[in-house]
């Protein structure tokens, strides 16, 4: 009997891109894009400039012929891209703490269309309360939390994104599961 196969790792894709294999960039493209493309949306809050950046993202790493650095996987190296160039359209913009504005939608989770009015109406207030107790979190706690849930990311990987020490970064994911915990917590009891 055969076994199937492990499917390819992203940096053997990346590699296999490299050297002429268009279906190897599909395959990392399907896997990433939709963690990747929430992650910014999550981020800045605009769909309109996290599609602008996401492209960017994409079109950087087909132009690019270097490889994820030291220990980084692809996944860390391809949301760092994306995270720079964010960061760098904030600053072309003047804009002095990017990182710090509002954050109104989460998941942009849509109330089934079979659900009844009384459904939708809940599904909407639980959305509306998730997104308002994850806009109270603190800017650094919020963007580990959104790597880890967007991005998939591992507490090293992020770490290793944000330039901050590892025990920094699982305080910061700690902080704020226990904060979210708080405030959904809190405002069921009310």
């Amino acid at each position: 009997m055969a076994v199937p196969d492990d499917p390819p790792s992203d940096e053997s894709l990346l590699a296999r891109y490299r050297t002429g294999d268009a279906a190897a960039f599909e395959a990392l493209y399907a896997r990433h894009r939709q963690g990747l493309y929430r992650f910014l949306v999550s981020l800045c809050n605009k769909p309109e400039l996290a599609e602008e950046i996401y492209q960017d993202t994409w079109l950087s790493l087909i132009r690019s012929t270097t490889q994820p650095q030291g220990r980084a996987s692809f996944r860390t190296w391809l949301f760092q891209i994306a995270r720079n160039r964010l960061i760098d359209h904030w600053r072309k913009h003047g804009l002095h703490n990017p990182l710090h504005d509002s954050y109104d939608e989460l998941l942009h989770a849509q109330p089934d269309d079979s659900a009844g009015p009384e459904q939708q109406l809940s599904l909407n207030r639980d959305q509306a309360r998730l997104d308002a107790a994850v806009q109270a979190l603190p800017e650094d706690q919020r963007e580990v939390f959104l790597l880890r849930l967007h991005g998939d990311l591992e507490v090293p990987q992020i770490a290793t994104l944000t330039g901050a020490p590892l025990e920094t970064v699982k305080s910061r994911l700690r902080y704020a599961l226990q904060k979210l915990r708080r405030l959904l917590a809190d405002e069921v009891t009310v």
